[in-house]
């Protein structure tokens, strides 16, 4: 009877999961757990897939990168394949990223997610997401896509037993849940999210109450002259913006608040479009390199969509339809991130602690409340009423991020407004001129986007796409009354005047996240984060070069040129006291003369610079240490003109140090500390040279951040503010370069640090990272009929209505 109850007992131990351990016996079981995850299929892919929901035939087609080719006789059919075939290689990525995104990760991991979710909640993704899923059902065409997506997802999901579940089901036990339309523009919300949301609203206003207003438009400047904006400054304006001029006071506040962490605010990129005037073989190019965290599995999936509709390629998100980046026969399109300010903080005057009104003007407007409940895995569900107001949710109030019961802030975001974005890319992936791109542009409210693209018949052209409030001067900078009407947004910006231009004289478009446009333009524009150092160095190489090739534009893509470096470095090389140096640290000195600021693999200088300036930058800005809160710091471009004007700054004032510290004295210390720390490393390593690949370790994580998942010490140059920004964990998610001439087929060519499968027992799951690495690309196989494929196809399988 021992025995049995014994017996028992170990049964069941080894089917639950205890603590972070998943249950073992179904975990480690030959025929189902994590083994049959761990081998390396090499029988084909497609031979178990049984398609339920066709319409008529289909043929799939897996070239040598794992990529699918959908050839379909319908639309419904050609997206309903794409919807299962993502799945198929994608789906537990999907699932978490939606789960993390919709704040219900604490359902999976227990109460150390709970925090996240909870945020989540509070900035209205879902909220968002259930606006533009009832607007986007009125668009009949673009919802029926959706749907037949979604059922492939679906279908997919309905064939799986446990032991074909991918590994991290098993690792955290859990089971797939069913896919929807509403998760889907959840995706959509949470690109968003990454990509948007990124604000300084708060903390800036507690910052000018700190230094004043004088003293923080002297370090945060709206607009440097020295940057080359994406729209050139021979553009002209033929509109007019009436708008009314109010200035509020700025709200004071003295309570802490704990606030959200802005996205990383890397994620940004590089796209530019040739003419045919100006390259070489008369071709029209599209370039196209978004820079946002490295992960694995990769944030893109490459598919190849043909119907009767549709020839398009490139890559996709897996959750959604499409192509989001990518070529058709006729046209190319890419993206990089619009940094623009579209969030903004009102605070809330509540009439009374039940908080159901609000003051407007001479007005009491009424709140809604929704009670989100969250499931928490091994402890009870956790309640959280986030009140709403005609902004938007109350993010920060007596129940999140406040110590005071008085501070309520609502958040009003682009983003919960109702829109149809998926609608741009079924636009895009089927366009056939550049009048049918800026058609499809009509519809993308979000997030803002530099859209550049290239046709066959050899026009070029870039909008800055997306839903931008209309403001006045410094309007949602700073936290806005929500109590005053006049502080309300003005409307938007109409798509007749948002910022684009042509076929331009100079044969070429770009764009890499600097200032839109200068200050003529008649909207008020802002954001706290433009780059300052990629967009110049772009359009300089793209100027220097009479007539462009295509391996023109493989080494502006992968250059490592680091501008910063150029512009900085010899300001602080001339400041040097080369008399106060030791020999040794005269030798480094005099590499650094001679340095070309290429920012190569194994390059020593580059770890110098990059040291150096990190030091002197924390020197220079140690005052904002000793704040109340915490704070931004100016950023590097405004700490070099501040040395270069070369005038008495209490920022040099080392603070503890009785010395009255110079821009001098903090160049010369950092100097001498900086190589000092070099050698003790070569010295504790025991390495004549550092590289720089080693020195910055470029890697690749999986979402869980488990390590033998993930994929470091990867050999690329470059780094952030480089046209090249591999940095740490960050770098470009996907190099796409298209060739479109009127009298050939298109041609494109693609690479990213990752591979198609999702599965790490997969041979293609660490795909092309080194490639990635040194810069060497696929030609990816784009044809319109797939008999043209045969050859250079691995697997292939028709499939018919059942």
């Amino acid at each position: 009877m021992i025995s049995l109850i014994l017996v028992s007992i170990l049964i069941y131990s080894l089917n639950i999961r205890i603590n972070e351990i998943p249950p073992l016996g179904k975990f480690l079981n030959p025929y189902s757990g994590f083994w049959i995850n761990g081998e390396v299929k090499s029988n084909d892919p497609l031979e178990n897939i049984e398609f339920e929901s066709l319409e008529d035939e289909i043929v799939i087609q897996y070239d040598s990168s794992l990529i699918p080719h959908i050839y379909a006789k319908n639309d419904k059919d050609l997206f309903y394949a794409q919807g299962y075939l993502t799945a198929f290689h994608r789906l537990w990525q999907m699932e978490f990223q939606i789960k993390a995104a919709s704040g219900e990760l604490s359902k999976i991991l227990g109460e150390k997610a709970l925090k996240n979710d909870i945020i989540r909640r509070r900035t209205g993704i879902i909220f968002a997401a259930k606006r533009t899923l009832k607007k986007s059902i009125q668009d009949k065409e673009t919802y029926y896509l959706l749907e037949s997506y979604v059922r492939g997802v679906n279908d997919y999901i309905k064939s799986l037993e446990y032991k074909d579940l991918p590994l991290e089901y098993k690792l955290l036990d859990y089971k797939p849940e069913e896919w929807t339309v509403l998760k889907t523009f959840i995706l959509m919300e949470y690109m968003s999210d990454m990509l948007s949301r990124g604000n300084s609203d708060i903390e800036d206003t507690y910052l000018i109450n700190e230094i004043g207003k004088n003293s923080y438009d002297n370090l945060f400047p709206e607009y440097f002259e020295e940057v080359k904006p994406i729209i050139p400054d021979y553009i002209d304006f033929d509109f007019k913006n009436k708008k009314e001029i109010y200035i509020t006071d700025n709200l004071i506040f003295n309570s802490k608040l704990d606030l959200i962490t802005n996205p990383d605010p890397d994620n940004g990129s590089n796209n530019f479009a040739i003419s045919s005037n100006k390259s070489k073989d008369g071709s029209t190019y599209l370039a196209s390199q978004p820079d946002l965290s490295l992960n694995l599995p990769s944030i893109w999936y490459i598919t190849h969509l043909n119907s009767p509709n549709f020839n398009t390629m490139g890559a996709s998100l897996p959750g959604a339809p499409g192509i989001i980046i990518g070529f058709n026969d006729y046209v190319a399109w890419g993206e990089t991130n619009a940094t623009r300010d579209v969030v903004d903080w009102y605070k809330i005057d509540f009439k009374d602690s039940d908080r159901k009104e609000y003051r407007y003007g001479d007005k009491w407007l009424k709140t809604e409340k929704i009670i989100e409940e969250f499931h928490v895995r091994g402890g009870d569900n956790y309640y959280d009423t986030i009140v709403y107001t005609h902004y938007g949710p109350v993010v920060y109030d007596r129940n999140f991020g406040s110590d005071n019961n008085k501070l309520n802030l609502a958040m009003r975001w682009v983003a919960h407004d109702e829109s149809v974005e998926y609608k741009t890319f079924f636009l895009l992936n089927k366009s056939k001129n550049i009048n049918d791109i800026k058609n499809a542009l009509k519809f993308f409210d979000g997030p803002a986007q530099n859209f550049a693209y290239a046709t066959k018949n050899g026009d070029i052209g870039l909008t800055i796409a997306g839903k931008f409030p209309i403001k006045y001067n410094e309007q949602g900078k700073f936290i806005l009354d929500g109590a005053n009407p006049k502080d309300e947004w003005m409307g938007y910006i109409p798509y007749e005047h948002v910022l684009k231009y042509q076929n331009p004289e100079s044969g070429f478009v770009s764009s890499a996240n600097q200032h839109p446009v200068n200050k003529n333009y008649p909207y008020y524009y802002y954001s706290f984060n433009y780059e300052m150092y990629r967009g110049r160095r772009l359009i300089e190489r793209l100027e220097s070069i009479e007539k462009v090739t295509f391996n023109d534009i493989k080494k502006i893509q992968n250059d490592n040129f680091n501008y910063k470096a150029y512009e900085i470095l010899p300001l602080l090389i001339d400041k040097i006291d080369t008399n106060l140096l030791s020999e040794s640290k005269l030798k480094y000195l005099n590499k650094l003369k001679v340095w070309d600021f290429f920012a190569e693999v194994n390059n020593e200088n580059q770890v110098i610079f990059n040291k150096w300036w990190n030091n002197l930058y924390n020197k220079v800005w140690d005052e904002f240490d000793t704040l109340k809160y915490s704070y931004r710091k100016p950023n590097s471009f405004r700490t070099y003109k501040l040395i270069k004007e070369d005038i008495e700054s209490k920022f040099f004032d080392i603070i503890e140090t009785e010395k009255k510290e110079s821009a001098y004295d903090l160049i010369n210390s950092t100097y001498n500390t900086t190589i000092d720390s070099i050698e003790s490393f070569k010295n504790y390593f025991s390495i004549n040279d550092i590289r720089w690949d080693i020195y910055k370790n470029t890697t690749v994580n999986h979402l869980l951040r488990i390590k033998p998942f993930s994929y470091d010490s990867i050999s690329v140059g470059g780094y952030r503010n480089i046209l090249n920004a591999a940095s740490e964990r960050h770098g470009p998610s996907w190099r796409m370069i298209v060739k479109l001439n009127k009298d050939y087929k298109t041609e494109a060519w693609g690479v990213y640090p990752g591979g198609q499968s999702g599965n790490i027992g997969n041979k293609n799951y660490y795909g092309d990272i080194e490639k990635w690495g040194k810069g060497i690309y696929n030609k990816l196989l784009f044809n319109n009929n797939y008999n043209e494929n045969r050859s250079h196809i691995i697997y292939e399988k028709k499939f018919i209505k059942k």
